[in-house]
């Protein structure tokens, strides 16, 4: 089901847009729609599931904690280096 919807843009914005929609042959409709849909799929994608949102604090580490130095002394030892 589509419906309609007024936006208010800028007028050189509008224009550049329909030349852009006309050259890869879609229509300004479609663009706005496909946007919107990225947005929103982009914002679900970025939603964590409840046992991670769960897990968000658990670990303490302390405030000086270097985490390069950790992943690096990490494979050394997993490597022997």
């Amino acid at each position: 089901m589509t419906t309609k919807l007024t936006l208010t843009v800028e007028k050189s914005v509008i224009e550049k847009a329909k030349k852009y929609a006309k050259g890869t042959q879609r229509s300004l409709s479609e663009m706005v729609q496909k946007y919107l849909e990225s947005l929103v799929e982009e914002s679900d994608k970025s939603e964590l599931s409840p046992k991670i949102k769960k897990l968000a604090g658990s670990l303490k580490l302390p405030e000086n904690f270097d985490y390069d130095k950790a992943l690096d002394d990490y494979y050394k030892e997993k490597y022997d280096l």
